[in-house]
């Protein structure tokens, strides 16, 4: 393989590797919406804010997994977007529902 194609490889490897985001546990049972509705009987346990880069982005491929583990991190088991999608969420709040 020519040194270019292996140090294409190379570099591929290592953005996709950094670019992944576990999730806590738990956090994939964190119900994500963005209806008002699906929080009125809970309780609010604190904001989230998902990381953005120098440029100001917000990782589209982690995104929505920061978002579930900064619920979970809260204590929460839903989260409301508040800025963004259900699938790329930027800010929210975190609740607790019964």
């Amino acid at each position: 393989m020519p040194p270019m194609r292996i140090l294409t490889l190379v570099l591929l490897v290592s953005c996709c590797i950094s670019a992944c985001v576990s999730l806590a546990p738990g956090a994939d049972k964190v119900l994500v919406t963005r209806n008002e509705s699906d929080v009125a009987e809970c309780t609010s346990v604190g904001k989230i804010r998902v990381p953005v880069d120098l440029d100001r982005q917000v990782d589209l491929a982690s995104a929505s997994a920061r978002f579930r583990n900064q619920v979970v991190a809260l204590g929460g088991n839903t989260g409301l977007v508040t800025d963004g999608s259900v699938h790329i969420p930027i800010e929210g709040g975190a609740y607790r529902c019964p």
